[in-house]
């Protein structure tokens, strides 16, 4: 439990976690409660802006956010120039061959080592694919491991003395101390969201040797060493995590250079200034007033949030058994505003889906105009609001699109024609294609299709039949074919499939990252790729190519605006929604705006101690009453045993 008593010079903040972290390499660790934690130690090149929507860059590590530099042959350079005067966080491993030393400067040579360790085949980085993009690291890759398998002696040197003799990669250009070029063999403007997560952050070769889990030392996937604006001091991942500020971060030590990711923003969306985020007294202030970041975990949602009532923790989600007593109409209850406690919602950047195979001759392609009605008639009747208002708690919004709220492109004014609900409509289409009333004319009954699911609940059943009832309005036989995972699976590798839902969540925040997923690229029943609905269209492909390949401008725009269109005719998905955070967070912690990512956002925050120490102390009274009733009848048993006692004596 966490002590009632906070002593007011120490801002902390307190929450909870339920799973343990994997790793806290930030080559390896690619879950939201890893990156909650190495959000914090590590910093990157390049952040994203706190308030600004749509999500935008901004330097951290770098004196800017590169632009690209087109080169011979269709090579595409990105210069990189770090800040002076970096240090990483103080720890023993720096002190190996310098007794005295406990940090030391961060320059460009630890980014091309972070990035070496990507292409090392032993580290199984999981976003090696992206990073490919840069020329020679999978060739590099290549040589390491060939010279492991053929040098004994070879492999038993530290990593960093072997990336030396194996060479440096071709696209990871060490310019001089704080100067770095990075070479992608194409245009790929997505690689530098890339770099404002932590998989490319710098880290020393110090740690790296000396965290090996040898001679009681931790492993580099138990111990972070990083140069961000929180170190870690306590690390029991059953139990208890802590951070405390690093007194190194450059945003501290160098609050007058003003740097991007060390001053609070002072510009954000319109709402922002009604919240209060962009109050006058805290816009231009150095960052991170926050001292300590204190989890414990916290397996049970309903005890979680019991201490989150009690003040002990800051922040909490909404659990599902008490949502109706929380929220009410959307808003927090009477009862939870009176506590001072403010509810913020955040739209994930994902989007969920119904699909189509679009290989199978009913629903799909071959089926030519025939299928394409029957597919906008089936988008036409599936109510997404009322599926969210009756599974979700309303929880999303309805998406319009493939592109949620937050990304380049979204626009709120837009609606697909094929997504307001309108059963007439449907109707006709359906007659138009040539299944008056659902029947198809072949049979003379309705027209059966096949709903693959992977979910064999009964509460999984339920939400299926839901959109089994709303094609039933047209006449539609549609059949729910639920089997487990793995024989989902593998039913989508065969393409024995009609429909599915699925859903998918965003890696970085671009368009290209969500309408990749119907390019013919990245078909699954051609590459095994995330488009599972198979949506193959070469007017697509050519858009999406040159939209792809542009940065954040007009015409790219134009380019979203011509793929949108292709997908509201063709109809590959029926796209559902968007789904929401709901957080709830005590009123002394302020400065909050969730954003829906897994990047670090405690650095912003402010903590009003004295506040919180009091509305503690109020919520947590001691009850006496039962002590004193215990002591009475303890007394009544114990008195007459004594009155005994002395009567013997005697």
């Amino acid at each position: 439990m966490i002590p009632i008593r906070d002593p007011t010079r120490v801002a902390a903040f307190y929450a909870a976690f339920a799973e343990a972290p994997k790793s806290l390499d930030p080559a390896v660790a690619y879950n939201v409660s890893d990156h909650a934690i190495i959000g914090n130690i590590f910093d990157t090149l390049l952040e994203y802006h706190y308030l600004a929507r749509p999500y935008t860059l901004i330097p951290g590590l770098a004196v800017a956010v590169p632009q690209a530099e087109p080169q011979a042959g269709g090579r595409v350079r990105y210069h990189f120039e770090l800040r002076d005067d970096l240090l990483f966080q103080e720890d023993p491993c720096f002190a190996r061959g310098h007794p005295n030393r406990s940090t030391r400067q961060l320059v460009a040579a630890d980014v091309a080592f972070a990035l070496a360790r990507l292409g090392d085949p032993a580290v199984n980085s999981p976003v090696i694919e992206p990073f490919s993009h840069i020329v020679g690291l999978r060739q590099f890759g290549e040589r390491l491991q060939r010279a492991r398998r053929s040098d004994a002696r070879f492999a038993r040197l530290p990593p960093h003395e072997q990336y030396t003799r194996v060479g440096p990669i071709e696209g990871v250009r060490v310019v001089d101390t704080l100067g770095l070029d990075i070479i992608l063999a194409e245009a790929y403007p997505q690689l530098l969201y890339w770099f404002a997560m932590p998989f490319s952050a710098p880290i020393p070769w110090e740690a790296v040797a000396h965290y090996d889990g040898r001679d009681g030392r931790p492993s580099l996937a138990d111990h972070a060493v990083g140069s961000g604006p929180y170190r870690l001091t306590l690390y029991d991942k059953q139990a208890r995590i802590v951070l405390e500020r690093n007194e190194q971060w450059y945003g501290l030590r160098h609050p007058e250079w003003r740097a991007p990711g060390a001053t609070y923003p002072a510009v954000g969306e319109a709402r922002d200034r009604a919240a209060g985020l962009l109050d006058p007294r805290v816009v231009g202030r150095p960052l991170a007033s926050i001292q300590r970041i204190d989890w414990r975990r916290d397996k049970e949602p309903i005890p979680l949030f019991n201490k989150f009532l009690q003040g002990y923790y800051d922040a909490a989600g909404v659990i599902r058994e008490s949502f109706d007593k929380v929220i009410r109409e959307e808003r927090l209850s009477p009862e939870m505003t009176a506590l001072g406690v403010r509810l913020d919602k955040s739209v994930i950047p994902a989007i969920y889906y119904i699909g189509f195979n679009m290989d199978d001759p009913l629903v799909g392609a071959r089926g030519g105009e025939r299928s394409r009605l029957l597919r906008q008639a089936m988008s036409l009747v599936v109510d997404a609001r009322e599926y969210l208002r009756l599974f979700s708690n309303g929880r999303g919004i309805s998406a319009q699109s493939p592109l949620p709220p937050g990304i380049y492109g979204y626009e709120a004014s837009y609606r697909n024609p094929y997504r307001q609900v309108d059963v007439t409509r449907a109707a006709a289409l359906l007659r138009q294609a040539g299944y008056p009333g659902g029947v198809d004319p072949g049979t003379g009954k309705p027209l059966r299709l096949t709903f693959d699911s992977s979910d064999t609940t009964a509460q999984g059943l339920l939400r299926y039949r839901f959109f089994v009832d709303a094609w039933r309005r047209l006449g539609l036989d549609v059949q729910i074919a639920a089997t487990t995972y793995n024989q989902f699976q593998q039913k989508v590798r065969e393409g024995a499939y009609q429909l599915f839902l699925w859903g998918w969540v965003a890696d970085y925040p671009d368009p290209e990252n969500f309408l990749f997923l119907l390019s013919s690229e990245m078909a699954r029943s051609r590459s095994g790729g995330p488009n599972t609905a198979n949506f193959a269209d070469p007017n697509f492909d050519r858009l999406f190519l040159a939209m792809k390949a542009r940065g954040n401008d007009a015409e790219r725009l134009a380019l979203i605006r011509q793929l949108r269109t292709v997908l509201e005719r063709e109809r590959p998905w029926i796209e559902l929604f968007h789904p929401e955070d709901y957080t709830l967070f005590h009123g002394w912690l302020q400065q909050v705006k969730p954003t829906g990512m897994a990047y670090p956002t405690i650095k912003y925050r402010t903590i009003d101690v004295a506040q919180r120490a009091q509305q503690r102390r109020r919520w947590n009274r001691p009850v006496l009453w039962p002590v004193y009733v215990l002591l009475a009848l303890t007394l009544a048993i114990a008195i007459p045993g004594v009155i005994t006692f002395f009567r013997e004596q005697q």
